[in-house]
Formats: structure tokens, sequence, C-alpha cells
């Protein structure tokens, strides 16, 4: 987690001259001269640090020496979502359903990172559910995507809680999700595909609806 080191907590030793230590550790050396107190340093902020260290570049110029302050704003934000639940999103926001007509949220924007290289995907999430008893304000769906996108993530995951968040927040009939994305993982790296798109779904409850029901439920995506 992306937590300051509270004062006088002390960061199990490092000691740069340790040849045993992995590489980037050992670079700890070439700290930029206004980081020589590491303690002193958000766990976000270290990171930052030890990548420019993996790097030929001179971490005290002029245009590196705030960005491991800058990168540790960053992913705070990109991993808040670790610091909320589906309930206090939805907070009151969920009311008696007056009618059993299908909801479809579509298109919902969205920005996460992959678990396994930790570099953006990003694309768009639809809903559709019809109720049960209850319904979720509008506006939290797009809040509930914000929630588990602003995680360490893969695409399969993410499309499958936000699905579970919904069920569980209101217990609709039925709920389905179909998020479309693009990975720079596979654009910026390995394969190197630039037009390719990545389809997910997920869903709960289809059992309890007729054909056409389900037919329709998906068309609303």
């Amino acid at each position: 987690m992306l937590h300051d080191q509270p004062d006088g907590c002390e960061t199990p030793g490092v000691d740069p001259s340790n040849s045993s230590l992995p590489a980037p550790l050992r670079g700890l050396h070439r700290l930029p001269q206004s980081a020589t107190h590491p303690n002193q340093l958000s766990n976000a902020e270290m990171a930052g640090l030890l990548l420019l260290s993996a790097t030929p570049e001179d971490p005290d110029r002029q245009g590196l020496k705030a960005t491991p302050a800058r990168y540790a704003k960053a992913m705070t934000q990109l991993l808040s979502g670790y610091h909320t639940t589906p309930e206090a999103v939805a907070g009151s926001g969920v009311f008696s359903s007056e009618s059993n007509g299908l909801v479809s949220v579509r298109e919902v924007e969205f920005y996460s990172l992959c678990e396994h290289h930790m570099l953006p995907f990003w694309g768009k999430i639809s809903v559709a559910y019809y109720p049960g008893e209850q319904i979720v304000g509008l506006s939290k769906i797009p809040r509930l995507i914000n929630m588990y996108a602003r995680r360490l993530q893969v695409q399969e995951r993410l499309t499958q809680q936000v699905a579970d968040a919904l069920f569980g927040l209101i217990k609709p009939r039925a709920v389905v999700v179909r998020a479309t994305a693009q990975h720079l993982c596979m654009m910026m790296r390995g394969v190197e595909k630039q037009r390719s798109e990545t389809v997910t779904e997920a869903g709960s409850g289809l059992s309890q609806l007729s054909d056409l029901e389900i037919s329709r439920l998906y068309a609303a995506l």
C-alpha cells in the first residue's frame, strides 16, 4: 500500500554497498542529494527513486529531482480504489425499486493498471440489470467501476468484481457487465499489436431469466 512511513519508523535496513542485494537496490548510492534520508520517504517515492537508479539517468538533474514525489502522488491516485468499499461508494444511493424494467449504463470509460507489468489499460464498461426490490443511483455505477479500476488489475477480474459488487448491493434479478479495453502491455512491449481490443463479460442471476429477458439484457450493453 502507498503509505508514508510514520515519524521515527525505521525502514528495514538497506545497505547500498551490500553486493548480495538486487541490482536496483544496490543503486541506492545514486539517490539524489535531496534524498539522503530514505527513511523519510514514502514507499512510493522510494519505488520511484529505485526506478531512476536502474537507469543511466542522473537523478539530481532538474527534470528528475521531483520525479519520485510526482510518481508517488500519481500512484497514490491511480491505486486509491483499495481504500474504499462498494457500500461506502453507494452510500445513501440505494433506493426501493418502483418497477422491474431493465436498467443500463453504457460505455463508462475507465483507466487501470495491469498487475503483471504495472502498465495502463483502459476502455469502456457497460452494465445492465433487471432490478429486484432495489435500484442504485445511476452515478454510483461509474463510481463502482472507478473503485475497482483504481487497483492493480486484470480485466477479467475487474469485470467480475463490478458485477459481483452490484449484485451484492441491490440483489437484482440479474446483472451483466461487459468491458472492452486496450492494454499497453500488448501495445508498447511484447507482441506490440496496436489495434487489438480485449472483451470480457461477467454476469449473475441469469438462470432466473427467460431467453427473451437474457437477450434484451445483453442487447442493452
